[in-house]
């Protein structure tokens, strides 16, 4: 059975607060493949202080220095906007997801989708959590900035306020834009599905380039979330470390073959194999020519192409026995 990894394309804020982007950034999700094309939704001043600084790299990758507050009052779009976007997405054929950054965010959402993704920043939100898991849907959780501690906590608080262990996703993640290879740590997949089985495993990428959420797929990720953009030179916080469309398609393509090569596990050979054993695969022959009623010594034997006859593994069982015809040279036994 062919594995069906989910593929969240994350365009988060880089519609940079332009419903028109927005609309442009799920017309080239929805071309790309993928399950589901993802917003984050807030109002900034339920979210963040007047006063909050920025990220490291958001001011760089912004090239300018505000608050946060600033900055994503600048980025966020109002809640018709994203009405108005969950009904492009089902026009478009493409699931709508948005992860809400405050309760209120949170409820309204409630209405435009059926599962919910917390992001890293949320995780020790119990507040938050609670809210969230009030809403009987699956939740795909995001774990970056954490110790394995703090992931079982907040497993805690969503089974507790009524949702199952597979309900819930949780998703590895380094919170860095972009992330260094040498901190994506993927092992950190095998030791939360470990520690908490039950749970499905995926990996949130921050990474330049396609390689570490392909290799997360083959290591056992069930989703992966991507972020995605019109243009990687465009001004705002994400879009440095985000794909453009052609490289969204490639990943898309290329968790696709892994899907498929991880196949269904068991060692037997495939169809085309077992055709492939008769050429490939060799026989026992007669190195001379055997007359009938003869005992067969090794020196009347030799091994050779094509498969089909006696394979070699049955070598000794042959030696000794009497022929029971004769055989020409060449001929197999």
């Amino acid at each position: 059975m062919t594995k069906n990894t989910f593929i969240i394309a994350e365009a988060g804020v880089n519609h940079n607060g332009d419903i028109e982007l927005a609309k442009k950034l799920i017309d080239v999700a929805a071309l790309s493949g993928v399950d589901a094309v993802k917003f984050q939704t807030w109002k900034t001043e339920l979210l963040v202080t007047s006063d909050a600084k920025m990220a490291e790299y958001q001011i760089e990758n912004t090239q300018q220095e505000e608050s946060q507050f600033e900055m994503l009052k600048r980025l966020e779009l109002s809640y018709d906007d994203f009405s108005s976007l969950k009904s492009y997405c089902d026009k478009k054929g493409i699931m709508f997801m948005s992860t809400p950054d405050e309760e209120q965010s949170a409820t309204f959402l409630n209405d435009l989708q059926d599962v919910f993704k917390i992001g890293s920043g949320e995780l020790t939100n119990t507040p938050f959590l609670r809210h969230v898991a009030s809403f009987g849907k699956p939740i795909i959780l995001s774990t970056g900035m954490s110790y394995l501690a703090e992931v079982e906590q907040a497993l805690i608080v969503l089974t507790s306020s009524g949702l199952q262990l597979s309900d819930i996703t949780v998703l590895h993640a380094t919170t860095d834009y972009p992330t260094a290879v040498e901190d994506v740590n993927l092992s950190a997949m095998k030791t939360l599905k470990t520690a908490f089985p039950g749970i499905k495993i995926g990996y949130s990428d921050h990474t330049l380039g396609l390689e570490v959420p392909i290799a997360a797929v083959a290591m056992g990720a069930s989703v992966i979330e991507k972020h995605f953009t019109l243009d990687t030179n465009m001004t705002g916080p994400d879009h440095k470390a985000s794909l453009d469309p052609q490289q969204l398609e490639a990943m898309v393509l290329g968790i696709r073959n892994i899907d498929k090569a991880l196949g269904h596990g068991l060692k037997v050979p495939t169809a085309i194999e077992k055709e492939n054993r008769k050429i490939v695969r060799k026989s026992i022959v007669a190195a001379i020519d055997i007359e009938k009623g003869v005992e067969i010594t090794e020196a009347m034997l030799s091994i050779k192409r094509p498969g089909g006859g006696l394979p070699p593994s049955r070598w000794s069982e042959v030696v000794g026995m009497i022929a029971l015809k004769s055989y020409k040279l060449g001929e197999l036994i």
